[in-house]
């Protein structure tokens, strides 16, 4: 896990190493401000709603939202308590919305367009797929444990042995703050706009669609102009997904600087692959 001094300023700016020192103001003179301390990433923002999708997620008001890296063999469940630790070793008193990831925060990465400023951790050694053909899939899964053990599988196949209640061992992670206002619902609509514009690059980078804990947090400023929708036909929008966009492939960028992205599920440490049919049916 990397550790680097508490006290120092990191930049979101476009699609950069937010490592160098500094500040970022949006065009509207609003702070998006980034340090890294003790392996725990803040982006700061007083009068910030926000709705992550992280652990004890949902909406909440916070001046600041984290991203704290783990350590190899964390095994952690009281997590509220863990976290609150974690900021108090970092000398970040305020509470917010946390993703964890086991990644080394010397990797993240920031984006900023507009109103929206982005910040992401990308690491893939537990990557999800989604087959368009799962009927074959599942054959060649069965077939394979069927040579190997002489059982059956179940239809979503692994690798590796990180269960549901194990650490991220790799995560994408993505917090997003926009200077506008946004009801509940176009908040929600800007999560689901990140997601989008994450699984599209993933698929683009990878061929993966995503890693299995997979984590987001928006926010808005609800003092801010307002905004009646963020889906990717919106300047929120849109920015929200370009900025996503740079600063995962940029963390990818610095995770794998020689392109060491798992070719497949199998390849990687962990992941799965979700071979299930289903009976769809007509309304």
């Amino acid at each position: 896990m990397s550790e680097d001094d508490p006290d120092r300023k990191r930049d979101s700016g476009n699609g950069t190493d937010p490592s160098r020192d500094g500040r970022s103001a949006t065009d509207d003179g609003h702070r998006f401000e980034t340090t890294i301390g003790e392996g725990v990433l803040r982006v700061r923002r007083p009068g910030t709603r926000w709705l992550s999708s992280g652990s004890g997620g949902g909406f909440r008001v916070a001046s600041a939202a984290y991203n704290v890296s783990v350590p190899t063999g964390f095994s952690r469940t009281d997590l509220d308590s863990y976290v609150a630790e974690r900021r108090r070793e970092a000398g970040f008193p305020e509470p917010g919305p946390t993703l964890l990831t086991g990644l080394a925060l010397d990797h993240a990465r920031g984006a900023r367009s507009g109103s929206v400023s982005v910040v992401a951790t990308a690491g893939l050694s537990n990557p999800a797929t989604l087959p368009m053909d799962p009927d074959t899939v599942a054959a060649a899964a069965d077939a394979d444990a069927d040579d190997a053990t002489g059982g059956t599988t179940d239809s979503t196949t692994s690798t590796g042995v990180a269960g549901a209640d194990d650490p991220p061992p790799g995560t994408v992670n993505v917090l997003v703050v926009t200077d506008h206002a946004l009801d509940d619902g176009g908040l929600t609509t800007l999560l689901a706009t990140v997601v989008e514009a994450k699984t599209a690059t993933l698929l683009a980078a990878t061929g993966f669609s995503g890693t299995t804990s997979d984590a987001v947090v928006v926010g808005c400023d609800l003092d801010g102009e307002r905004a009646k929708f963020a889906g990717s036909a919106t300047p929120v929008g849109a920015a929200a997904r370009a900025c996503v966009r740079d600063a995962v492939l940029a963390s990818l960028r610095s995770r794998y600087p020689d392109g060491g992205v798992p070719e497949t599920v199998d390849a990687a440490e962990y992941g799965v692959r979700t071979a299930r049919s289903t009976d769809a049916f007509r309304l």
